[in-house]
């Protein structure tokens, strides 16, 4: 080592033993996944100038491509950008342009040069990539994403659990108390994207090309629609495009310890704490005082971890007004709505009367379909409902 040091910058013998020495005593294994991090340590060891390692006279470059030294959860090892290619069936010049190091993505002016399509939805902005790109991060989902575990009080986006599981779990609860996380996609930013994949165990270029797969900075001309400013300063920067399908994976893995943290903060009030995307929930049995107690501090915890509690949407309900998650009323078992029942109902028995054609006053593509997925989800451990519902919609059917 004492060699290759010298051939490369030169210098005494002395010098070039002390840095080894200093990297043997903080490196016992070849950091060989970690180049900028080593050049980082070698440039603060004391008595190092800053600017030390940039003066010195290189003599000659030791190439060495970058290597796994230790994967965590079983995620598929990729040692350099290379292997990153042929992992992903790419040649280099494709994953350069995917990536978008170069940023053409953000000022190109033709439609046909970008990677995503935007819309507008209220106060959020959809950015959905476009196929080749979509095609890339679903496979990046399916076979790294989903190897690494997520909080176990997670529903949102993690497989076997959903909106009803979330529900479920603060169903028949004394109070329960609900949040929201404002603007939680655009407020995971590239750095935190960063730190996951190399936590997971990816080489620090393997990182960064994979963070520049699955985030984006939105153009100029988008931010001219936000609706506020903090949204566009948020998006302005890279953070995770709501849209795509990496995303919702990416961004539980980066609240886990957020979870963990609101989770012990439950324990300590004797509550069960859940959170489905950017909601929120906590639910038990509860003094006024300590409500606010609870709500102060779990504030306090969102804060720390890089997000925003949103202002106007926390909630507080007791057993006698109507207890509400993801649109499911959970004083009892969690259901949807009777109005919302009474109100298929109603389409339904106009379907079954006059036909699908003429109940399709919103005009959906496929009307039947739109119907069962609708009954479905009211439905859901139900048996008494999915019975009533499913014989209209079987009559709806068959009427021409």
């Amino acid at each position: 080592m004492i060699a290759a040091v010298r051939s490369v910058a030169g210098g005494r013998a002395v010098r070039a033993r002390r840095l080894v020495d200093a990297v043997l005593l903080a490196y016992p294994r070849a950091p060989a996944d970690r180049p900028r991090e080593l050049r980082r340590f070698l440039t603060g060891l004391p008595g190092t100038p800053p600017t030390a390692v940039r003066r010195a006279t290189i003599r000659h470059r030791i190439a060495a491509p970058t290597r796994v030294v230790k994967m965590r959860w079983g995620a598929p090892g990729i040692g350099d950008l290379t292997e990153l290619a042929a992992f992903l069936g790419v040649d280099g010049d494709a994953l350069d342009w995917f990536a978008d190091r170069r940023e053409i993505n953000r000022q190109a002016r033709d439609e046909k040069l970008r990677h995503f399509r935007y819309a507008w939805l209220a106060h959020r902005l959809i950015e959905a990539p476009k196929p080749r790109l979509r095609a890339l991060q679903r496979q990046l989902l399916d076979q790294i994403l989903s190897a690494v575990p997520v909080h176990d009080r997670v529903h949102g986006f993690v497989p076997g659990r959903g909106a009803h599981t979330f529900a479920r779990t603060h169903a028949g609860n004394a109070v329960l108390v609900s949040m929201d996380l404002r603007a939680f996609f655009s407020s995971i930013t590239a750095a935190r994207i960063y730190g996951l994949f190399h936590g997971i165990g990816y080489p620090e270029p393997v990182a960064h090309a994979l963070t520049a797969l699955t985030t984006t900075r939105t153009p100029a001309h988008v931010l001219r629609d936000a609706p506020d400013p903090h949204l566009a300063a948020l998006l302005r920067q890279p953070h995770l495009p709501q849209g795509a399908p990496t995303s919702p994976a990416l961004a539980n893995l980066c609240a886990f310890r957020l979870d963990r943290r609101l989770n012990g903060l439950a324990d300590r009030f004797d509550l069960t704490y859940a959170r489905y995307a950017d909601d929120l929930a906590f639910s038990g049995t509860l003094s006024n005082r300590r409500i606010d107690r609870l709500v102060t501090l779990a504030g306090q915890i969102v804060h720390d971890e890089g997000f925003q509690i949103h202002p106007r949407k926390t909630r507080i309900r007791r057993r006698s007004q109507r207890q509400s998650l993801t649109g499911l009323v959970v004083n009892d078992c969690p259901a949807v709505p009777r109005e919302d029942y009474d109100r298929l109902r109603a389409i339904l028995h106009n379907a079954a009367a006059h036909g699908l054609a003429a109940a399709n006053r919103d005009g959906h593509p496929d009307f039947a379909a739109h119907l069962a997925g609708r009954v479905a989800w009211m439905s859901h451990h139900h048996p008494s409902r999915a019975a009533k519902l499913n014989h209209l919609l079987e009559q709806a059917r068959s009427t021409p």
